[in-house]
């Protein structure tokens, strides 16, 4: 296991979060699931934690209850090479959930993620601050990332 690992906290869908993002990624799988024996804190043999792999990066997740919620503030950055990589993996998480801005969801459990093409680091990071600015304009009247429309935003002039 990594050394630093992103720890996630659920009510009770850690399995079904886990299955539902390890679905959505080629290189990902569950690689535990632990269940609550009769000591509890929870029902023996409910599930307890999971652990995660999606894209190389190891996750866990626990049934925690309802003490804490995700907020915005933690998000997943994923970054994607195309529309039709960036499209279905917006729409899965979109659905259920609720799409933000500039390419940001949080899916169905609460978890927020950004779907971002690695073009956009490049556009915005162009040395002309005009490009970088017209850009920056078009993705923020975002709500899903669109790869032509910031190429295109960046063409202008």
């Amino acid at each position: 296991m990594q050394k630093i690992v992103p720890f996630l906290w659920f009510d009770t869908q850690a399995e079904e979060a886990a299955r539902f993002y390890t679905s959505l990624f080629p290189d990902a799988k569950i690689d535990s699931v632990t269940r609550y024996g009769e000591a509890g804190p929870g029902p023996a043999g409910a599930v307890m934690s999971v652990t995660f792999t999606l894209a190389g990066q190891d996750f866990y997740a626990l049934n925690g209850g309802t003490v804490f919620h995700f907020t915005p503030a933690i998000s997943l950055f994923v970054n994607v090479e195309t529309q039709p990589e960036l499209d279905a993996l917006w729409d899965a998480l979109a659905d259920g959930g609720t799409p933000i801005q500039c390419g940001w969801v949080t899916d169905k459990y609460g978890l927020t993620w950004q779907i971002v093409p690695t073009a956009l680091g490049r556009l915005l990071n162009d040395p002309d601050p005009a490009k970088a600015a017209r850009v920056m304009q078009a993705m923020m009247g975002m709500v899903k990332l669109d790869i032509a429309s910031l190429q295109a935003a960046y063409d202008v002039g």
